[in-house]
């Protein structure tokens, strides 16, 4: 696998989609992936134009490891995948929304989504 995030414009990412794309200052892009029939949000993964174009032509989700420095996709070693229905680009350019059919947990802990675990007290 790849030890850095694929270097922008240097992937068969349609060029028209890549030149649309702010990435931070390591060429990634922050990916929400949301459950398509019942707008459940999923987790944050991160994507380059690399993953982007494996997510876009092969229907799963891949992802950056920011971690591990390698791409991962999604349910390869759990089970747990992400079969792709749609990707948006938000109107900054700077988020993709990942509509995704979630089988089983989305979160590495087992959780159904990443943000199960630790909701936050708000002042009413």
């Amino acid at each position: 696998m790849s030890t850095t995030p694929a270097v922008p414009g240097s992937t068969a990412l349609d060029p028209a989609v890549a030149a649309r794309l702010k990435r931070t200052a390591d060429g990634l892009l922050p990916a929400i992936a949301q459950q398509y029939d019942t707008g459940e949000v999923l987790m944050l993964g991160w994507m380059d134009d690399e993953a982007l174009h494996r997510t876009l032509t092969t229907g799963r989700c891949t992802y950056w490891s920011r971690s591990r420095s390698e791409y991962w996709v999604k349910g390869d070693t759990s089970g747990h995948v992400q079969r792709v229905v749609a990707v948006a680009l938000d109107c900054d350019g700077d988020t993709l929304l990942v509509k995704v059919d979630q089988t089983g947990a989305a979160c590495h802990t087992g959780d159904r989504t990443c943000f199960d675990a630790d909701v936050l007290p708000v002042a009413r």
